[in-house]
């Protein structure tokens, strides 16, 4: 049961039983205090009216009536509060009690099982006085039920304006722990909110310091989604148009360079059709169009490797990163030979995955195409090597830095970047890596963060 409260409720009981408690404790201090308490007033009372009775008693034999002056003398004791006086005659046995006034005793009086509890018997001394040779005692009886009465009246205050006070506490505390806790609902809201996917959810930060900074750090939360939400859609929209945009180059290509190759081959063949129906037919023309068609196929040929190359690098799979990498910059290399090209690969770098490993290509594929491109650069250099663990990337998983460096003029200010590099950010934003250029006067830097084992 405790378990299904909430905290404002498990709190209001919490201080709810302390306040119960602790009145609790003080009644019952105050109800173990009394009998020591009647005792000392009982003895104290006793041992006072003992006193006062001895000395008016002292000179009763030299009263003109010494019988009489003995029956004034218990009537004014008999308006004592604590004690009643009661002449007892030893001869006859008799006691003749006093008579109290017990007007109002009743009804301020103690119940009858607080008074068994700390008072349950009744104390009596007794006093020897002598008529005229006759020996007498006056009986003083302690009656603490003023005092008790008191102690009781005392615990039913206390009781009183101790529950008074506690409740007022306790609903003191259920408003403040309330409104403290007020931003908790407000909370579990927005987060059913960012469950659903509504990211534009704000709390109005309140409550207390701790709660106000919890509602911070959630709004802070809610806008951290929904820019990456937004992120994800445009990366989306970005991959969805690179691949059209690739689709028609490779169209155009098509169109442009492979149209014109198949053209030519039928028309060779139709010649060659042609001189079959000949007679003899004439061998150096067949031996033209032969060669014709032999060089067709051959730039076909060359053409189908350039656009295979483009898909998937040839070799990738079977070679390996490092060969293939030393085979793509030897190609780069015979292609420029005026351009230095300075390589690293570590041997510490491992195995890395089949997408880090074409990603990896494909970062120095772009990046060297761009360097020999736009640079202007004499050298360029090339790294791959392990790197260590990004701070808020993918905790289980190690990374691969890609770094291409050219000592080139750099890029403009207000450069944008190519459909090659943008798509290689969103590839490896969307492995879960990083991408960064930056270019000042001494060249361009692209550094990559591929996540090794990524999946595509």
């Amino acid at each position: 049961m405790w378990q299904k409260l909430s905290l404002r409720a498990r709190i209001n009981l919490l201080l709810a039983f302390i306040l119960t408690l602790g009145l609790a404790i003080n009644i019952a201090r105050l109800v173990v205090e009394a009998t020591p308490r009647v005792q000392a007033e009982d003895q104290s009372v006793i041992r006072l009216a003992r006193e006062f009775v001895e000395t008016i008693v002292a000179g009763l034999n030299e009263a003109p009536d010494p019988e009489a002056r003995l029956n004034q003398i218990v009537r004014d004791l008999s308006r004592l509060r604590h004690v009643s006086i009661a002449r007892q005659d030893d001869a006859a046995g008799i006691l003749r009690p006093s008579t109290r006034s017990d007007g109002d005793e009743d009804a301020r009086s103690a119940p009858a099982w607080f008074v068994a509890l700390v008072h349950p018997e009744k104390t009596s001394v007794s006093v020897p006085i002598t008529i005229h040779g006759r020996p007498q005692a006056l009986v003083i009886t302690s009656h603490p039920d003023d005092e008790m009465a008191e102690i009781w009246d005392g615990i039913v205050t206390q009781l009183e304006v101790g529950s008074a006070i506690a409740v007022a506490l306790l609903l003191i505390t259920m408003t403040v722990v309330g409104r403290a806790l007020a931003p908790l609902k407000a909370l579990s809201q927005a987060m059913t909110d960012l469950e659903s996917g509504r990211y534009g959810t704000r709390v109005t930060p309140g409550g207390a310091p701790e709660l106000a900074a919890i509602c911070t750090r959630l709004n802070h939360l809610a806008a951290t989604l929904g820019d990456a939400i937004e992120e994800k859609r445009r990366l989306a929209e970005r991959t969805v148009s690179l691949q059209d945009v690739e689709r028609k180059e490779i169209a155009r290509e098509l169109h442009d360079e492979f149209g014109p190759y198949l053209f030519a081959l039928r028309a060779h063949a139709g010649a060659l059709m042609r001189l079959s129906d000949v007679g003899v037919p004439d061998a150096s023309a067949l031996r033209k169009h032969g060669a014709a068609i032999l060089e067709q196929v051959n730039a076909l040929q060359q053409f189908n490797r350039r656009i295979l190359e483009r898909l998937r690098p040839v070799g990738l799979a079977e070679l390996g990163l490092r060969e293939a990498l030393g085979a793509l910059l030897r190609l780069w290399g015979e292609s420029h030979p005026d351009m230095e090209i300075e390589t690293t690969i570590s041997p510490a770098l491992g195995e890395t995955g089949e997408t880090a490993e074409l990603t990896i290509y494909r970062v120095i594929q772009e990046a060297l195409t761009n360097v020999f491109r736009h640079a202007g650069a004499t050298s360029v250099n090339v790294s791959v090597e392990p790197a260590e663990q990004p701070t808020g990337l993918h905790p289980d998983r190690s990374f691969a830095r890609v770094r291409v460096r050219d000592n080139g003029s750099g890029m403009k200010p207000d450069h944008k970047l190519g459909f090659g590099l943008t798509g290689m950010r969103e590839r490896i934003l969307a492995l879960g890596g990083t991408l960064t250029i930056v270019s000042d006067e001494g060249g361009v830097t692209v550094e990559a963060l591929v996540p090794n084992g990524a999946r595509a």
